[in-house]
């Protein structure tokens, strides 16, 4: 039909009539604007609109085509929007003092040591404060000094770890949502620089020794901290205990506290003082194991948290209960007054809490009940200092 009426028109009408002819969703237009411009005779004009005509007994076609482009480019724009949103709210959510206060080029290592998350030193830390608090005499404060230099040496070894744990999973940070923006996963920083930038942490941690001038003994402990921190990594490949591990490592504080105090080590009270601090270690990181245990199934990597899974509460409740008792034993060894106690009792009060209403469905309760810690281990503190002077 079309074709007939095509040889019809004239020959200047022929590609405007082709136009009218070809089924897109534009033609009617095309055509319409065509028969305004040109002065045709009134045949053509018959015969344009019978053309136009036979076009229009089949509109369903053409606006099927023309919704599914106008649909298909909507969808398309809605991803892009909605990608360009996605990483605006990361970037917003990772925006921290560190990109406001540090020139550009120093701000990728200062993420690499989580220097805008200090709850991790806040967590190496306390065990020392414990021990060089409860090796204080009766009746008096303890050594500001030490504590000063312990707590610089906590945040390098915490950078140290973060370091090395970011050199080994940086092919499975890329794949978990919230560590995909970690500088080594993201390629902000090459595998190169954070070793560089690991040797400096490194050398930092060295200084910090040798100014708290550590015997052989106090050298092994710091030697075993790092040698643990540094297989750390490599745990969570091969047991679903990588918390335990963490424990072991994050935990020898309480050992090397007492020991830079002393000299020496009374067993009846560093070790349930240390092993206090490998149960409460299962239980914080346990609940932030949480945040991420669909995309550790999806990479294969192995947590407490996967391996309780429903059990969960059960497990980091019993964690609880070992962790409170064995600070009752090792202040009781330490013969420390009565204030410690009632701290005690304020810091089981914390730890249940946690338990008790983590949400270990939502990642963002998760994170918050594992910042809460760095109360947790304040209230020891304080009670430890209240014990001394009460004596």
């Amino acid at each position: 039909m079309a074709s007939i009426l095509i040889s019809s028109v004239s020959p200047g009408l022929t590609k405007s009539s082709l136009r009218c002819s070809t089924p897109s969703p534009l033609s009617s237009n095309q055509v319409l604007s065509d028969l305004q411009l040109r002065p045709l005779k009134h045949s053509h004009s018959l015969s344009c609109k019978k053309l136009l005509r036979s076009h229009s007994k089949f509109p369903s076609v053409t606006l099927a085509s023309h919704s599914s482009a106008t649909s298909s480019s909507s969808l398309l724009n809605k991803n892009i929007s909605d990608n360009l949103s996605e990483v605006q709210n990361l970037k917003a959510n990772n925006v921290s003092w560190i990109d406001s206060y540090l020139p550009s080029q120093l701000q990728p290592y200062a993420r690499l040591a989580r220097l805008d998350k200090p709850i991790g030193t806040w967590l190496l830390a306390w065990p020392y404060m414990w021990s060089i608090a409860l090796a204080a005499v009766p009746g008096h404060l303890p050594d500001f000094k030490v504590l000063a230099l312990f707590g610089c040496l906590a945040l390098f070894i915490r950078g140290v770890a973060c370091t090395i744990n970011d050199f080994f999973d940086r092919d499975i940070d890329k794949m978990v949502e919230r560590t995909k923006l970690r500088p080594l996963a993201s390629g902000e920083l090459t595998p190169f620089q954070g070793l560089c930038f690991l040797c400096f942490q490194l050398l930092l941690a060295l200084g910090v020794g040798i100014l708290l001038q550590l015997d052989n003994l106090g050298w092994t402990l710091g030697t075993a901290t790092l040698f643990l921190l540094f297989t750390y990594p490599l745990m969570k490949r091969i047991t679903y205990w990588p918390q335990a591990y963490l424990g072991f490592a994050f935990n020898l504080g309480a050992l090397s506290g007492w020991q830079a105090i002393k000299g020496s080590l009374d067993l009846a009270i560093v070790l349930p003082l240390y092993a206090s601090g490998v149960f409460w270690t299962l239980l914080y990181d346990t609940i932030y194991a949480h945040q991420d245990k669909e995309d550790d199934i999806k990479v294969g990597v192995k947590s407490t948290a996967l391996l309780f899974g429903d059990s969960t509460k059960t497990w980091t409740a019993g964690f609880g209960f070992a962790c409170i008792g064995c600070l009752a034993l090792s202040g009781f060894n330490a013969n420390i007054g009565w204030p410690y106690h009632a701290f005690l009792a304020a810091a089981s009060g914390q730890l249940a809490w946690q338990v008790l209403t983590a949400d270990l469905s939502s990642p963002a309760d998760c994170s918050s009940k594992f910042v809460s810690n760095k109360w947790f281990g304040a209230l020891i503190f304080g009670g430890i200092l209240a014990g001394r002077l009460a004596f």
